[in-house]
This record gives structure tokens, sequence and C-alpha cells, in this order.
């Protein structure tokens, strides 16, 4: 009797442990998350997502719809244990290297965690994950940081391949320039409706010139351009033809509201000193409430947020030209 009971007590302890781990609760999908961001938060794989919720990697998640996630008591114990890496919001005037010091961590991690080069552009708002925070600061007084660094670097970049895989994010892969951890892995446009091929292939386009230099009245000569000299080059590219100010493109193709604005239609604003009503900046709407521009100020391509409130307080209008 005792035998059986030997051999019944782990299987018994088993059963228990597969149910418990078998319990889940939902989660609402905000804009901007991935499977990779969810499963961290909820300190799972991308792999127990897939299989709980009866979906591959490489699926496109919808904002506002719920999926599965595991939650046990031994998930609980886990958030305090291997909570290694933390998320720093980036402000307007950070660099790699200040960011590695605050954060008591080398460039050289930093910028491997992230997948980034050591002169990557920063854009305030984006994020970067800080590995090994809590066992960097404490690495001088003990020096035992740098083996649990690199098992989290490791996990980290494990991940962001899986995340890579999404279709989301292969636009942002592929011959990327100085792009930042969340344009790499998120990717920009949300927009959950079907784009015309030029739609998709003016973003593309537009995306590849990224941190190139800005050049009033230039057109793409040596690989620079101003606001409107950029959207004549990405929209010719695709060949749709279209004038060369920005206040006379806002008079082609269709008007939109901003409410219903989709990737690849044209933005406008009144950038002037003291508003003068009329326009003279134009950017192409990439998704997710942003849009890509050659910015005179930032003297370089950049995609920045309509929410901001520079550009939400002077907004003039969208076009959509990309049936032209």
């Amino acid at each position: 009797m005792k035998r059986i009971y030997k051999l019944l007590l782990p299987i018994s302890i088993a059963t228990v442990t597969a149910h418990a781990a078998t319990k889940t609760t939902k989660h609402t999908i905000k804009s901007g998350e991935s499977l990779y961001t969810i499963a961290k938060k909820n300190h799972t794989t991308v792999d127990r997502l897939c299989k709980l919720n009866g979906i591959k990697k490489n699926s496109i998640l919808k904002v506002g719809k719920a999926i599965k996630v595991p939650t046990t008591k031994n998930t609980k114990v886990a958030k305090h244990t291997t909570k290694k890496a933390v998320h720093y919001t980036i402000k307007s005037g950070d660099t790699l290297s200040g960011i590695a010091q605050k954060h008591h961590i080398t460039l050289a991690a930093l910028t491997k965690a992230n997948h980034l080069k050591k002169d990557a552009t920063l854009k305030p708002g984006h994020t970067l994950a800080i590995p090994g925070t809590s066992v960097h600061h404490t690495a001088k007084k003990t020096g035992v940081a740098r083996k649990t660094t690199k098992k989290s670097d490791k996990k980290l970049a494990n991940a962001l391949k899986h995340a890579r895989g999404s279709r989301i994010a292969k636009v942002h892969v592929k011959k990327s320039r100085k792009f930042t951890l969340s344009d790499l892995v998120f990717g920009s446009d949300h927009f959950n409706g079907k784009l015309s091929k030029k739609s998709k292939r003016m973003i593309e386009i537009a995306k590849k010139k990224l941190g190139r230099r800005y050049v009033w009245g230039a057109t793409g000569q040596r690989n620079t351009f101003d606001c409107s000299g950029l959207t004549t080059y990405v929209c010719k590219a695709n060949g749709i033809k279209i004038p060369r100010r920005a206040i006379e493109q806002s008079k082609v193709g269709k008007p939109v509201k901003r409410s219903e604005l989709k990737p690849g239609d044209l933005v406008f604003f009144d950038t002037s000193k003291h508003r003068r009503g009329y326009v003279n900046h134009v950017g192409i709407y990439i998704g997710n409430g942003k849009f890509i521009h050659a910015s005179s100020a930032k003297k370089k391509v950049i995609i920045t947020s309509l929410k901001k409130p520079f550009y939400s307080q002077r907004f003039k209008g969208a076009r959509r030209v990309a049936s032209l």
C-alpha cells in the first residue's frame, strides 16, 4: 500500500501543477502592443500565448480584441524574481551614453539589448529596454552582474527574433537605418483595413529615407529632401503625379477627415510662427497617429506623432493621393 501511495503522490502533484498552469485571464490588446510585449508583461512566452489562443507568431493583433494569458500563483512569484529589465521613455536631449550611465549599465549592453547602433538617433516618446537594471546597480560592489546580464540580453534578443517574424515588423527590419526599438518591434501602422499597393509602397519608400538630411528645395538630390520634396519623391516613385509645393499638394486628391486618415494619406500643416492660415508643411501619414516628414527643425527625415501639440494645433487637412 505504501508503495502504491509513493507512486501516486508524484503523479497527483504533477496533475495539480499542470491544472494550475492552464488557468488564464483575458487581456485586451492596446495600440502598440505585440505578442512579445504582452508575453513579457504577463511573465510568459510568445509560444505559450500562441498555443493558448491558437494563433501564429506572425499574427496581426487587432486593437480592442481580447486574448488569453496564463495566470498562476507561480506567475506571481516570477513577477518578483525575474524582473530584470525595465523600459525607459526617451526624453528630449537624451543620449544612449547618458541613459546607460543613468541606469548603471554599459553603452554596449544598452545598444545590444535594443539592437541599435551607438550613433542611433533617439526619438522622444519612444521606449528603450534597460536590461538587468537591478543587477547592474550592485555590480560595482559584487562584481557578479556580468554573467546574469548576458543571460537577460540573450532572452531579449530571442524575443526580438520572434517579434521580427511578424508582418508588422518586416518593413522596419529590412535595410533599417537609425530606428528605435519601438519602430523595429511594434511598427507604426496599426490600421486594420485594406491598403492599396501604392499606399503600402509609399510608406516603405518614405521609411527608407529616415534620417536623411533636410535641405530646402531638395527633392532627392544626394538623398536630401525638404518636406514637399519628400512627398513629391515618394509619389513619383509610385507613379503618382502631384505638384511640387506643399500648398499646391493640399489641393489635389480626395479630401480626408482627420478621423478617417489611412496610411499613405498626405497631411498638411501651417507651421508659420504667427499661424498665417496657409499650408507650408506636408508629411505622409503612416498609421497609429504618426506621420513621416522632412523636418526643417530637426534637419532630417523623422517620424512624429500627430498628437504632439505643435502639429495637432496646426493641422490644416489631409488628402488621399494614392488613387491619382
